[in-house]
């Protein structure tokens, strides 16, 4: 009884029930493997890449405009710093970025290479043999030919084919037959496999040239200049694989930047709006003639393989400041940097040799000066009513400290302000060719202004490379696009005293003239007559 009842039992595992077998390590390694490079993957990550590159342009950047990154951050707070602790402001160098630039990179030479291998098996192989029943393929045409041979057709159908571009191969077939089989259409594999190729090109190029280009940003004043070297740069960042002693040794002057702004009080959006930036440079480099350029927006100075990109400008006033025994400690102009459109700019001028305390004098430019609630701030960008309001600052600065500190930047709050006789906070508001004494016996001076411009300078020696990548690219899409691969078919039976054609074609993408094609070939071989079968129909053998 019990052998019975445990024969009765279901088994929980049935004999026809498949059983699959375990991948293993070497088996799950060939699936990822296979999913990383297929064609899918590839283009899933190449739209990847595509979007991850999206903030590196709607975000500042630090390597291209610290000062605006470090203003977005105090502007926003905690989500500010989120982003920048996910890398949105250093994009192209963040390991997410990273990791897809180069899983697409691994895709595409997987992807790619094996491709290549059987497109070159493909070339010099011949065309597939024709198939048994061509009824099945489009524009399939048969038509009797009475006053030719079958020889006679083979003939005149491959020449009419080579002439139009076609690979072709003579057969004889076992019923007797002759027929052509013919092939054309390579260049839009060719194409496809080119633009891949020139795809992991582009990704080449731009990885060299990340390992072997610089980029430095620089901010000069009218009348000043900068030669290219590592200590004239404001800030710079190279390839690990870059030689400082590659930079190119040339310089230029800035003799006049110009800017215009719009005045059009009729349309309250556009009003203040710049609508001209120019920069005139004096260049001299070696082995040149001393040369001018103009450079504007997105019209550098190229010079010995470095482009000099116009990036900003400013207003830079300038001060003479004396101490209390009429030696100068500073004079010259300084850079205002501007916090809005209007050109609203914080000033920042730290004195270490004044007497007999350092002093830093800290506040604000106007170009087109107004002081209400907000306090003093300019309202139009042109240099209009310009005016400096100043707070002076003594104490020890900690510049001897040994510590890089930002020149734009002090805190105030370890030094003593300067205050009035009554010991209020001393405010002082200058114009160009004012001057202010203050209580120790030190002189201010306000003796004009200046503008300057920032530049951002890049040298990418792989940039020509990449660029010819993404052309080669662009021309094998063309090709892949617009090429079409097809096989043509005739075929000559035997019949009585003449001949019965089969005329049939395969498209391996849309084709829309494939149909009339397969026609005018019929109608060149054999001219329709009243016993023809019409096209796409036909007897099945």
């Amino acid at each position: 009884m019990e052998t019975q009842q445990a024969s009765d039992t279901p088994d929980p595992t049935p004999a026809n029930e498949p059983i699959l077998p375990r991948l293993g390590l070497r088996g799950s390694l060939r699936f990822i493997w296979r999913q990383l490079t297929s064609m899918t993957t590839a283009l899933v990550l190449l739209l990847l890449l595509a979007v991850a590159a999206v903030p590196g342009s709607l975000l500042p950047q630090r390597s291209v405009n610290p000062a605006q990154t470090d203003q977005f951050l105090a502007e926003n707070g905690w989500w500010g710093e989120l982003l920048d602790w996910a890398g949105f402001f250093e994009v192209f160098t963040s390991p997410w970025f990273s990791a897809i630039y180069l899983l697409l990179f691994i895709s595409l030479v997987g992807c790619v290479l094996p491709r290549c291998v059987t497109y070159a098996r493909q070339v010099v192989a011949q065309p597939p043999r024709t198939p048994r029943r061509l009824t099945r393929f489009t524009g399939y045409t048969r038509r009797p030919v009475e006053s030719a041979t079958a020889q006679e057709i083979q003939d005149r159908a491959s020449k009419r084919l080579k002439r139009t571009g076609y690979r072709v191969r003579h057969l004889e077939e076992e019923t007797g037959a002759l027929s052509v089989s013919a092939e054309r259409g390579y260049l839009r594999e060719a194409g496809n496999l080119v633009f891949h190729l020139a795809l992991l090109g582009v990704l080449i190029g731009v990885g060299l040239g990340y390992l072997t280009s610089y980029r430095g940003q620089i901010t000069v004043v009218e009348g000043e200049g900068f030669a290219n070297s590592l200590t004239g740069y404001d800030t710079f960042e190279s390839g690990a694989w870059f030689n400082p002693d590659d930079l190119p040794p040339f310089r230029f002057t800035l003799d006049e930047f110009r800017a215009e702004f719009s005045t059009d009080t009729s349309n309250p959006k556009a009003f203040g709006l710049p609508t001209k930036f120019e920069a005139d440079l004096t260049v001299e480099a070696p082995g040149r003639e001393t040369f001018r350029k103009r450079v504007r927006v997105n019209e550098p100075l190229e010079v010995d393989g470095a482009s000099a990109f116009l990036l900003g400008n400013g207003y830079a006033p300038i001060l003479t400041v004396r101490d209390p025994e009429g030696n100068v400690v500073a004079d010259g102009p300084v850079r205002a940097v501007s916090n809005d459109k209007n050109y609203t700019g914080q000033i920042v001028l730290k004195m270490p040799d004044a007497s007999p305390k350092q002093m830093a004098l800290v506040g604000i430019f106007a170009p087109t000066a107004v002081v209400d609630e907000r306090g003093p701030h300019s309202t139009y960008a042109g240099l209009v009513e310009p005016k400096l309001f100043l707070t002076a600052h003594t104490g020890d600065l900690g510049l001897d400290s040994g510590v890089p500190t930002n020149a734009y930047q002090i805190d105030v709050s370890t030094l003593d302000q300067v205050t009035q006789a009554d010991g209020k906070p001393l405010l002082m508001g200058l114009s160009p060719g004012e001057s202010y004494d203050l209580p120790d016996g030190s002189s201010i001076e306000f003796r004009g202004v200046k503008r300057y411009a920032a530049f951002d300078v890049k040298h990418d020696p792989w940039q020509g490379f990449t660029l010819a990548m993404a052309l080669t690219a662009a021309a094998g899409l063309m090709l892949s696009l617009f090429i079409p691969r097809r096989r043509l078919w005739v075929r000559a039976i035997p019949a009585g005293e003449g001949v019965e054609i089969e005329v049939a074609g395969l498209a391996r993408s849309e084709d829309f003239a494939l149909a009339s094609d397969v026609a005018r070939l019929a109608d060149q071989l054999a001219p329709a007559s009243p016993s023809a079968v019409p096209r796409g129909k036909g007897p099945r053998q």
